[in-house]
């Protein structure tokens, strides 16, 4: 393999990782917030105990993301130095105010949670992780702003006597429409995997402890029933989020990259109306359609907003970008960088339509499918009823963080291989962008000790999180705030 398809390879695979724990961190610090809030309010302690319970799963996690996501920038000069030159000065400016905002934010205010609770009031150190919450959704949105401008390059212009791209208009960058949409559409999928998490911990205990019988077990019970019933609303209600700015985001998607519809569809024939697919098998040449199975109106609706619009095919927006390229495009990068694309090699318009037909299923049917957990959470633990230990009941739990988890993997997965062959669409292909001095070997070679290191990360990561959430939830005494200033901080976990 070339190194610029291994370099590709090397940032899916560390990409994917890194992003199993970011929706857990967004959401579960927030989650862990309310439920502090509650015990503040309330004073009853298994809403301490829950804090401390699901705050040491998020502390866990979060510190694997950051771990991991040192890595992402490092390889934007190690493998992409072609598309940091060319876009960097743009590209880079919302990554640094994410580390310099939001990043500080959130492990400053972490670090004065964890080790604050026998040193700040209660409601200073509530304030805490709320602080922290904030920081890592600022987070989420500097560097959603960041890939949305590589989906919808806008407020920016091409400098020919550079041959490199220049920022025109920060705002423009961060409130770019692709943007707008994909933060809220990425917080819902974050709540639905964190929500998960709570419901499938929750549930599996209480399931475990089954009928209480000694005052533990009666104590217990009543807070993993709470916390059951907490996650499954969470997760429902993130879910039907996810349903509403997913098809948000499928309209703007498609005006701005008619070929990503095309693809996630399969869909060779521009069609009015146009009917969404179950299932399509397409010719071995990938460039028409063999047999399907349909729902009719319903891609119409998805990618227009009208049971009878108009939906182009991907032969048809092969021509298209043949014979004009980006010369007709309303965003003024593409437009300046048309004749440009040319001379880099353009030969390919199509992404990979496996990938992208498949990973765009396989992350709505992880969703409807947590979603249906959900709602069978609720309906076991109605009326105080026990949900029945057995094989499924726990494949459900496991499945409830698991299945909104590969979801948004599959999503993101979907997302950036339906913008190929371009890196930043419509202005830098891929193949255009990768660092030149650097050989298939050595990309492979970093390749495999990322992958190896990974490994071991994800054996430690796992291993943690299991035997904590086996030992369930810890005993707890109301904490107080030291008066001496010479006693040392504790890591009150």
């Amino acid at each position: 393999m070339s190194a610029e398809t291994l370099a590709r390879w090397q940032f899916g695979i560390t990409t994917v990782y890194h992003y199993f724990f970011v929706p857990i961190t967004i959401a579960l610090s927030l989650l862990v917030a309310v439920i502090q809030t509650i015990w503040v309010r309330t004073g009853d302690e298994k809403f301490l105990r829950l804090t401390k319970f699901f705050g040491k799963l998020f502390l866990i996690n979060f510190a694997m993301g950051v771990v991991t996501g040192i890595v992402q920038e490092f390889q934007f000069g190690m493998n992409w130095s072609e598309y940091s030159r060319f876009v960097g000065d743009i590209f880079g400016a919302p990554l640094a105010l994410e580390a310099l905002l939001a990043f500080f934010l959130e492990s400053v205010f972490i670090g004065l949670w964890i080790f604050g609770w026998d040193r700040l009031p209660k409601k200073v150190h509530l304030a805490m992780i709320w602080l922290a919450a904030i920081g890592t959704m600022l987070s989420a949105i500097f560097i959603l702003a960041a890939n949305s401008w590589m989906q919808n390059p806008l407020g920016a212009h091409y400098n020919a006597t550079t041959d490199r791209a220049e920022m025109t208009s920060l705002l423009a960058v961060l409130t770019n429409p692709v943007a707008l949409v994909t933060l809220p559409h990425v917080l819902t999928a974050a709540y639905l995997t964190a929500g998960g998490l709570i419901l499938g911990v929750a549930g599996w205990h209480l399931a475990k402890i089954g009928k209480p019988e000694t005052e533990k077990q009666v104590k217990d019970a009543a807070a993993y029933r709470w916390a059951t019933k907490f996650g499954a609303w969470v997760l429902l209600a993130a879910g039907v989020g996810s349903i509403i700015t997913g098809d948000i985001q499928g309209k703007i998607m498609t005006e701005v990259q008619p070929m990503k519809m095309a693809a996630a569809e399969a869909l060779w024939t521009t069609e009015q109306p146009a009917s969404f697919s179950i299932l399509t098998i397409g010719s071995l040449d990938g460039k028409s359609e063999v047999w399907s199975w349909k729902v009719p109106y319903v891609l119409s609706f998805l990618a227009t907003g009208d049971p009878n619009g108009k939906v182009y095919g991907i032969n048809d927006l092969v021509k298209k970008m043949e014979s004009e390229a980006f010369t007709n495009s309303d965003v003024q990068l593409q437009k300046e960088v048309s004749d440009r694309l040319a001379k880099v090699g353009v030969t390919d318009w199509v992404p990979n339509l496996p990938v992208t037909y498949w990973s765009f299923r396989l992350m709505m049917g992880l969703g409807f499918l947590a979603m249906a957990i959900g709602l069978w959470a609720l309906w076991a633990t109605r009326k105080d009823n026990v949900p029945k230990a057995g094989p499924l009941w726990t494949a459900a739990m496991f499945a409830a963080p698991l299945a909104p988890l590969f979801g948004n993997s599959f999503g993101w997965i979907f997302t950036e291989m339906g913008r190929q062959p371009f890196i930043v669409y419509g202005v830098l292909p891929t193949a255009a962008a990768s660092s030149p001095g650097v050989s298939a070997f050595e990309v492979g070679l970093s390749m495999v000790l990322y992958t190896v290191i990974y490994g071991a990360l994800a054996v430690v990561e796992v291993g943690l999180l299991m035997h904590y959430i086996k030992l369930g939830l810890p005993d707890v005494v109301e904490p107080q705030v030291l008066t001496d200033d010479d006693a040392p901080l504790t890591f009150a976990y």
